[in-house]
């Protein structure tokens, strides 16, 4: 059996906010630990039946940056739930989400400009 294995290494400021985040896992492409602005991480949890969430970022991360991260996981959970339960209407109700998130960043980002 094959065990895969995903690290976070998360330094905190003296207010216990992230200020560097780093990550490395045995089935990545490079090796050695990579520096990103963000994680989400959810967790199932059977005993309770709950969803347990993890959502760290850096300073560095822009609101428009984080914003395009948030679509972003939501056009993967659409296809995650295609693919792991044909629930097409459900998987092309969360795309048309995502398209419309897309236009409101962009109309912000114009209005900004």
């Amino acid at each position: 059996m094959k065990i895969s294995e995903i690290k976070f290494q998360i330094e905190l400021d003296e207010q216990n906010l992230p200020k560097t985040i780093q990550w490395d896992a045995t089935d990545k492409e490079s090796e050695g630990l990579e520096s990103t602005k963000s994680i989400n991480v959810n967790v199932w949890d059977n005993l309770n039946h709950a969803t347990l969430r993890i959502d760290l970022w850096t300073e560095e991360m822009s609101v428009v940056e984080m914003k395009r991260f948030y679509i972003d996981i939501l056009g993967g959970m659409a296809q995650t739930i295609l693919n792991s339960t044909g629930d097409e209407f459900m998987a092309e109700e969360i795309k048309e989400l995502c398209d419309r998130l897309v236009l409101h960043v962009n109309e912000e980002n114009k209005k900004s400009s």
